[in-house]
C-alpha cells in the first residue's frame, strides 16, 4: 500500500508552489482592507476576459450563481423550456427550477459523457428557449454541433465550464476556449477545478453587452430584479495569482491522463475518456466505465489499497427525487441511466506523481485479471 493513501485530490499542492506569491497577494489585501469588490477583483475579471478572448467577465460568488445569472441574463419567463444534460451535477438542474422554468433533460454521447446534439434536438418544442451545455469532466461538448441547432432554432446557448476551464475546442478553424463559444460561459473556482481558489467563486463569461449588465441603471437604481453575489477580494487575489499557470496546470493533468490510458491499456471490462473531434481533454476528472456489474467491487478494492475514488454520478438528473413532480421516467435517457451504474472516477491533479499513477493502474489491472480465472 502507497503511504500516504492517494487523495481524489490535493489543492494544497498549488499552495506550496506558489506559496511566496500568494501569501505576498493575500497579505496585500489584509493590509488595504479592500475586502469587498477591492482592486483585485476587476485585475481578475480583466485577465481572464483576456485569457478566454471575451469582451465581458462577471465574477461572482460561486459557480451555481453563474448559471443562474446566466439564465436570469437571458429574461426567460415561467414555463420556458432549457434543454440540458442528464448526466451532470445536480446544480444544472437546480438553477432552472428555482428560476420557475421546465428541464428539459437530453441524453449523453456515452464515449464522451457529454450532450448528444440529435438528442437534443428531437426535443426541440415551441417553448424551446435555451441549451445548456456541460463540458463535463473536462471535455468539451460537441459545441460545433449544438452552436448550429441553437442557430437553426433561434435559441440561446450557455456553456456550463466549471470543470473544463482552460480547455479549448476547434471549430470553424480556429481553436476558441470553452466558456467563450456560447451566448454565455459559465464556470466556477472551487478548490479542484482546473483553477480553483481557496474557497468558493464563480464567473460569467459572455460578448454580449447586452447580457453583461446587472441591472443597475445607477447606484441604488435598479431597472429589474437581480441577486447579490461577489467574488470576495481575497480569492481574486489569489485567483490572479494562479492564473497565469492554468495552462501549465492542465498541462499536468493531460500527462496524468496520458499515463492512465497506456497504464490501463489492454483491460478487457474498462473502457477510459475519449476525446472528441475538436477538443482536447483537460481532465478535471479521469472517469472510466466499468463493465460487469464490477464497479463497486473495483471500487471497494482501490480504497483496501489506500487509493480514493468517486462516482459521478450515481444517478441521472431526471431520476434525482427533487425532480419527481415533473413526471419523468425511467428509459428516457438510457446512455445515462447506464454509465450512472458504471462510472467510475480516479485521482487526478497537478502533482500527482507517476509512481501513484502507476500503483493505481496495476491494482486495476491485477482486480481484472483475478476476474478473468
Amino acid at each position: 500500500m502507497i503511504n500516504p493513501p492517494i487523495p481524489m485530490n490535493r489543492p494544497g499542492h498549488q499552495y506550496m508552489l506558489l506559496k511566496d506569491k500568494l501569501d505576498a497577494a493575500v497579505l496585500e489585501v489584509m493590509q488595504k482592507g479592500h475586502y469587498i469588490n477591492g482592486p483585485e477583483v476587476a485585475l481578475f475579471a480583466s485577465q481572464l476576459a483576456s485569457y478566454l478572448e471575451v469582451d465581458h467577465v462577471i465574477t461572482c460568488g460561486n459557480g451555481t450563481d453563474a448559471l443562474q445569472l446566466a439564465l436570469m441574463a437571458l429574461n426567460l419567463n415561467p414555463g420556458d423550456e432549457v434543454i440540458t444534460s442528464s448526466f451532470s451535477f445536480f446544480a444544472t438542474a437546480e438553477v432552472i427550477t428555482l428560476l420557475g422554468l421546465v428541464p428539459v433533460f437530453a441524453d449523453i454521447n456515452p464515449d464522451t459523457y457529454n450532450l448528444d446534439p440529435g438528442s437534443v434536438e428531437l426535443l426541440i418544442t415551441p417553448r424551446t428557449r435555451c441549451i445548456l451545455a456541460v463540458h463535463l469532466f473536462g471535455l468539451a461538448a460537441d459545441m460545433e454541433q449544438l452552436g448550429s441547432i441553437a442557430n437553426r432554432h433561434d435559441l440561446f446557448l450557455i456553456e456550463d465550464a466549471a470543470q473544463a476551464l482552460g480547455g479549448t475546442f476547434r471549430m470553424d478553424g480556429k481553436t476558441r476556449k470553452l466558456g467563450a463559444i456560447g451566448h454565455i460561459g459559465c464556470t466556477s473556482f472551487f478548490p479542484t477545478k482546473n483553477l480553483g481558489c481557496f474557497g468558493d467563486g464563480g464567473a460569467v463569461m459572455t460578448n454580449d453587452s447586452r447580457l453583461a449588465l446587472h441591472g443597475a441603471n445607477g447606484q441604488y437604481i435598479h431597472g429589474r430584479i437581480g441577486m447579490n453575489s461577489r467574488l470576495d477580494t481575497l480569492q481574486a487575489a489569489i485567483l490572479n495569482v494562479k492564473l497565469p499557470y492554468l495552462d501549465a496546470f492542465i498541462n499536468d493533468r493531460q500527462n496524468i491522463g496520458n499515463l492512465y490510458i497506456k497504464g490501463l491499456l489492454g483491460v478487457e471490462g474498462i473502457s477510459v475518456p475519449e476525446n472528441q473531434l475538436g477538443a482536447d481533454h483537460s481532465y478535471n476528472q479521469f472517469t472510466i466505465r466499468v463493465y460487469n456489474g464490477f464497479r463497486d467491487q473495483l471500487k471497494n478494492i482501490l480504497a483496501e489499497k489506500g487509493i480514493a475514488s468517486r462516482i459521478y454520478y450515481p444517478l441521472p438528473l431526471h431520476l434525482q427525487p427533487a425532480m419527481a413532480s415533473y413526471g419523468f421516467t425511467k428509459g428516457i435517457c438510457p446512455n445515462s441511466e447506464n454509465v450512472c451504474g458504471e462510472v467510475l472516477s480516479l485521482p487526478v491533479f497537478p502533482g500527482l506523481e507517476p509512481k501513484h499513477i502507476e500503483w493505481i493502474t496495476t491494482t486495476i489491472r491485477l482486480f481484472f485479471k483475478e476476474k478473468q480465472r
